[in-house]
């Protein structure tokens, strides 16, 4: 019994160890870049994961060095989009939070009437559409008391 404990101890601080030394990964990309007629960034249609590689946010691919990712936006106050609307998408790396923490999204108006939004997160792929994602620390808070249980 104490060796399986052991193992499952040695187990939980791999997992640990293994999730702290790697980088977020994050979607990078602006609408403000895409070409006439398409869409990349997801302003106007479903952003595309298939389409769009998550890059390492400590990387030399990543334009701005981070420990989360942001997906900000911004839309113009005319009308409907079919009426001229513009809307902005920016996806990337981030290390500064507005607000301080992850996991939130905020939003407001600028005085000129411009729609902003913000979101931060720090899972891998997270500035792309919503998903579920386990963490190692979830998995690993799971096994800590599956093994007190067991005891």
């Amino acid at each position: 019994m104490a060796s399986s404990n052991a193992f499952i101890a040695a187990l939980v601080t791999v997992l640990f160890v293994a999730r702290g030394s790697e980088a977020v990964r994050c979607y990078q990309c602006s609408s403000d870049q895409d070409g006439k007629g398409e869409d990349n960034c997801g302003a106007y249609k479903t952003f595309n994961t298939e389409q769009n590689i998550a890059i390492e946010c400590n990387s030399e691919e990543s334009h701005m060095p981070g420990s989360f990712c942001v997906k900000l936006v911004q839309q113009s106050p005319r009308g409907f989009i079919w009426d001229g609307r513009w809307r902005q998408v920016i996806r990337r790396c981030a290390s500064i939070s507005s607000t301080g923490v992850t996991g939130v999204c905020n939003w407001g108006v600028y005085e000129n009437g411009i729609y902003w939004e913000e979101c931060y997160c720090s899972e891998d792929s997270c500035n792309s559409a919503p998903n579920v994602q386990i963490s190692a620390a979830i998995i690993g808070v799971t096994v800590i008391a599956l093994i007190s249980i067991l005891k």
